[in-house]
């Protein structure tokens, strides 16, 4: 009896299947809802610390005016926003960056199958979402201080608050990842002082010295707070095209910096 000997053969293991990328609006909820679950505990300390910053400005910084007219308080209170909005961007999310960094959820969250730019995506998402009350609070706080009539253009003040949320926050981002974090924490903190006292917000220009005026013609600060103003109190203030040039400059820069640090960066 003949039997037919079948060649052998060598089983080979199954290769593994490469996981399929999610799609990237998945990936941008996904990362969403974490941010939301990470800051969430923090959305009432923040709008605490927004009405108490608004009240220091307006009613505080009023204090140090005496017999102040309304034309002065309207320029500080159209100015208190912008502070606000500059205080979330350039000192709560480097802050945040810099600790996310030192305690590792920051190297984790880049380390998943992720683009990295939608790690950005997100964070400007959720602090978007964060600052965009501040110019309700601002001006909450201000008619309860002063009673003043103000002519919203919604376009412009919608428009500049976006933009100026953004730039701070792209900003605040590139600090946060560019420089070590406990640099990246002092850089913030001397921000707030040149925010708060040596900025062209709640107090004209006109001033400052020219040279120091110069200085401001380039930076984002003073344009993001004409835009403001000018979209809070039309009527009274105008805002220029060169404004909105300067601060689509440095918003770009800000998104660029980060951009690079965060895909590059190892």
């Amino acid at each position: 009896m003949s039997e037919s000997l079948a060649p052998a053969t060598t089983a080979r293991p199954a290769e593994p299947l490469a996981p399929s990328a999610a799609p990237w609006w998945t990936s941008y909820r996904t990362l969403l809802r974490w941010q939301v679950a990470q800051i969430g505990a923090l959305l009432p300390l923040v709008v605490i610390v927004q009405f108490l910053l608004a009240g220091g400005i307006i009613i505080g910084f009023g204090f140090l005016i005496p017999d102040i007219d309304p034309a002065t308080a309207l320029f500080l209170s159209t100015g208190a926003p912008t502070v606000l909005l500059l205080t979330i961007g350039l000192v709560l999310v480097p802050q945040g960056v810099a600790r996310a960094r030192t305690d590792g959820t920051f190297n984790y969250m880049r380390s998943l199958p992720l683009p990295r730019p939608l790690l950005l995506a997100a964070d400007l998402t959720i602090w978007l979402l964060i600052g965009m009350p501040s110019v309700a609070v601002g001006v909450l706080v201000a008619q309860l201080r002063y009673d003043l009539a103000l002519a919203f253009d919604w376009p412009l003040l919608i428009a500049a608050t976006v933009l100026v949320t953004v730039m701070a926050t792209a900003v605040g981002y590139a600090i946060a990842v560019a420089l070590p974090p406990m640099l990246a924490q002092l850089v913030t903190q001397v921000l707030v002082f040149f925010v708060l006292l040596f900025s062209p917000i709640t107090f004209p220009a006109g001033q400052l010295p020219g040279w120091f005026q110069t200085v401001h013609d380039v930076l984002p600060v003073r344009a993001g707070a004409d835009l403001l103003r000018a979209g809070l109190a039309s009527d009274t203030f105008t805002a220029s095209g060169r404004d909105l040039v300067v601060l689509a400059l440095w918003c770009l820069a800000g998104l660029a910096i980060t951009l690079r640090a965060l895909v590059r960066r190892q």
